[in-house]
């Protein structure tokens, strides 16, 4: 005959527990607890400040016939990407595209065995395509000059304080290349001043 199992094998786990379903349900009656207090404090409320808070009674002003009505500022011009201006040295004088487009017609209709101008030896055409405070914006600028096949360099100067690194191609032998080297860094994207510099 078979022996029965005392009752003390068939009880497992502690038998006398708290079942699982009661200790979920436990839980959940303390975290609904735990958010109604925080939510009656206040605690998840917006801090003040972060959202405006309109003026129900603010009204526009009314436009008088005494006081003329405020016309619109002319609209700024672009400010360059670079300002050249304030890095460039004494001697160095900015074209304008005119005056650079005029400069090298002139020389185009030149003929040959004409004479060059006296001072034509110590004038001297640069580019100047950028000024930065940093030399990794420089050496960038240089390279992307490089895609174009111009070849840019790049100078230090020492201006207010501060060291600036200038991105310069050239000296060009005359207006007409100097026309010609600017007009293909433009049709790259890429603006640039032209320089004058005795």
């Amino acid at each position: 005959m078979a022996r029965r199992a005392p009752k003390k094998q068939a009880r497992r786990n502690g038998g006398g527990g708290i079942p699982g379903w009661i200790w979920l349900l436990i839980g959940l009656l303390v975290g609904a607890l735990v958010v109604a207090v925080m939510f009656l404090r206040g605690q998840w409320d917006l801090p003040d400040g972060t959202l405006p808070t309109p003026n129900p009674e603010a009204r526009a002003p009314a436009a008088t016939e005494e006081e003329p009505v405020a016309q619109k500022p002319a609209a700024e011009p672009r400010k360059p990407k670079y300002e050249f201006f304030d890095v460039l040295r004494d001697k160095e004088f900015v074209i304008p595209d005119a005056e650079l487009n005029a400069q090298a017609q002139a020389e185009a209709n030149r003929p040959a065995d004409a004479a060059v101008p006296a001072n034509a030896d110590a004038v001297r055409y640069l580019i100047q395509a950028g000024a930065f405070r940093s030399s990794a914006d420089a050496e960038a600028l240089k390279a992307r000059i490089a895609l174009t096949g111009e070849v840019a360099r790049v100078e230090s100067a020492e201006i207010a304080g501060g060291t600036i690194y200038r991105v310069r191609l050239g000296p060009y032998p005359n207006a007409g290349s100097l026309a010609q080297a600017k007009q293909a860094l433009g049709s790259h994207g890429i603006d640039a001043v032209a320089i004058r510099a005795q």
